[in-house]
Formats: structure tokens, C-alpha cells, sequence
């Protein structure tokens, strides 16, 4: 089960559309998540008539989108998962490692979800005002992952309420861009350590952008959760493919993702291991001509240089115009005991 309070970012690939209706392809796309570090499988379980209905009218057209000039109904008949393939899918999640979980869009399917004893829900942008619904998952009692693509603040605290109300678990956002591909400069990344302090919430990412920079800067600022899409291979075609993660590309963002969590650490202003071998190469005072007792330190004779093994740089000035007690060769590093 996903810990909302993990140290280490959830990292979810959703299948989407990217199975292409072959139960084959969905199955492989389960088994090169895991190969790739995800720790998370997530599907989506409607129909076409659940999520719209069959008309051609001008209000079903999609315009100014990835689909434009699809109708509803026939682009989701082409996108929408069966809901058979789901619990084989799940097991086959699992045995691998991963958490398997889905999105709902209507109250039959958590019905459905529920009878395959999902772990946790999530909740798409476009039906986060969808109030139904949210109650619905809320009764539950389960953890729900909730994107926040194309709200405003009061329709984030008013879903919050809804799904705090209805006895929902515990609650997560995800900053979301709903637009596909979506374009870095209105990603607004920022927005994630302001929501999350907003609401008293971890928060992460929903990414629909190209490439894996943009999850890899949001988990700097404090994301917990990144999903992306998956597909096998965006030659492949489909709804989703073009901005969608390959197997190569998303290994490499869950390594990026790991190796900026370890770069972030915690604050320190202290030597670290790996620091103190390197120590040694700092600056010290050191003669570096030939001194004979009695004859006066100088800027000529003695200077700040590497290795740290001689008096402190911040001393030079006051061994300048002393005299030295003893002879001293040239490499010699600068102590009390050498100086009158």
C-alpha cells in the first residue's frame, strides 16, 4: 500500500488507452513497468455509455485538443479498457510488486473496483467536480489520489469536503495540466509546495508533458507522487501514445526521480563522509623558499596554498613581520612552534 507519508516519491505508470484492446499488450505493458521501477500500475474503468452517450451532435465534437474533431463517444469506445481484462491484470500487477489501481468514472465501476478489493482510488480532473461520484469513492473508506488539472482553489477545497465528509482515507493531489501534450511553460510547478501547504496535503504530479524533466524538477519542490503515461512504443499509435513514456525513457525517469530524492536529503551545513578525505586539499600557510633562523616571515616566503596541513590562512597577517626560530626548508608547513 502506497504510504502518503513515504520518504520515497510513488511513481505510477498509467496504462490508458496504450493497451490498443489486446489483452496481450496490456499484459506486457504491466510486466515492462515493473521492469522499468514503477511501483504503481494504474487503469481506468469505464465505458463509452458510462462516461458519455452516442450522439454526433456539435456539443459531442472535440475541438482544439490531441482529438480534434472526434466525436466523445467513438473516441472512449477506442480508449476504454475492458473491464474483464481488469482482475487478471491486477493479479499479475501484483505478482510483480506492483500496486494496482484505478480510476472510476461512474458509480458501477467502483462498484466494480470494489469487488476486486482495489487499495486505493483515484480521481481524474475532469470529474473532480463530479459530486456523486466523489462520495461514492469516499464511501469506501479508501485512499484517493485526487488531480487537480483545470480547478479552481474553491473547487479543490469543495471536493476535499466532499470526500472528507463521505469518510474518505486518506487524501492526495496531484497538480495537472489537463491538456495533451501539455506545454512546460504553463506547468506552473510552483503550485505544488503551495497546495500542499494550502491544504495540509502531500501533493505530486499528473504529467502529461514530453520527456521526464518535468517530474524529475517537481519532485525537487516537493511532489510525492508522480504518474505518467506508459506505452510500449508510441509508433504503436492510440489515443495516448503521443505523450506517453516508452519503457527505455521511463526507467530513466524513475532513476532520475531516485537519484533526485537522494540529492535532496535533508539540510546540512556539516562535513559530509565523502567530504572529509577531500579536506585535506583546502588552503594552509606553508614556507615555500628556504628560511634561516631569525630571518623574517614574508609574503615572498610564506603564502596560503594547498594542503590544509599548516596554520589557518586567517593568520597570515599576523605571522608576517615575525621572525622564524629555526631554519626551515621550503614545504614546510607554517606552525606556532616554527615562529618567534
Amino acid at each position: 500500500m502506497f504510504d502518503f507519508n513515504s520518504k520515497e516519491t510513488f511513481i505510477v505508470a498509467e496504462l490508458s488507452a496504450n493497451h490498443r484492446h489486446d489483452i496481450s499488450a496490456a499484459q506486457r505493458l504491466v510486466e515492462q513497468a515493473a521492469k522499468a521501477g514503477a511501483d504503481a500500475i494504474k487503469v481506468q474503468t469505464y465505458t463509452p455509455d458510462t462516461i458519455t452517450i452516442n450522439c454526433d451532435n456539435k456539443h459531442f465534437l472535440i475541438n482544439d485538443t490531441l482529438w480534434e474533431g472526434r466525436i466523445l463517444y467513438d473516441l472512449y469506445k477506442e480508449a476504454y479498457m475492458p473491464w474483464e481484462w481488469q482482475p487478471r491484470l491486477k493479479k499479475l500487477a501484483e505478482s510483480l510488486g506492483l500496486i494496482f489501481f484505478s480510476t472510476p468514472f461512474d458509480v458501477t465501476a467502483v462498484d466494480f473496483l470494489e469487488e476486486m478489493d482495489i487499495p486505493l482510488y483515484k480521481i481524474a480532473s475532469f470529474e473532480i467536480v463530479d459530486t456523486g461520484l466523489l462520495e461514492k469513492v469516499a464511501s469506501t473508506g479508501k485512499p484517493v489520489i485526487m488531480s487537480t488539472g483545470m480547478a479552481k482553489l474553491e473547487e479543490i477545497a469543495e471536493a476535499i469536503h466532499v470526500l472528507r465528509s463521505n469518510g474518505s482515507g486518506d487524501i492526495a493531489l496531484l497538480k495537472c495540466v489537463s491538456a495533451y501534450p501539455a506545454p512546460f511553460e504553463e506547468m506552473n510547478l510552483r503550485t505544488i509546495p503551495n497546495m500542499s501547504e494550502t491544504f495540509g496535503l502531500p501533493c505530486g504530479l499528473s504529467d502529461h508533458t514530453l520527456g521526464i524533466s518535468v517530474p524529475v524538477a517537481a519532485v525537487a519542490l516537493g511532489a510525492r507522487i508522480i504518474e505518467k503515461h506508459f506505452t510500449l512504443s508510441r509508433a504503436d499509435g492510440g489515443p495516448d501514445c503521443a505523450f506517453s513514456l516508452e519503457p527505455d525513457e521511463f526507467a530513466m525517469m524513475v532513476k532520475a526521480v531516485r537519484e533526485a530524492e537522494a540529492a535532496l536529503g535533508t539540510i546540512s551545513y556539516s562535513l559530509t563522509e565523502s567530504e572529509k578525505a577531500s579536506r585535506v586539499f583546502r588552503r594552509s600557510l606553508f614556507v615555500v623558499k628556504d628560511i634561516k633562523a631569525g630571518e623574517t616571515f614574508t609574503n615572498e616566503n610564506v603564502r596560503s596554498i594547498r594542503p590544509a596541513l599548516g596554520l589557518h590562512p586567517r593568520y597570515l597577517k599576523v605571522v608576517i613581520g615575525r621572525a622564524a626560530v629555526t631554519d626551515i626548508e621550503q614545504g614546510t608547513p607554517l606552525s606556532w612552534d616554527l615562529i618567534g
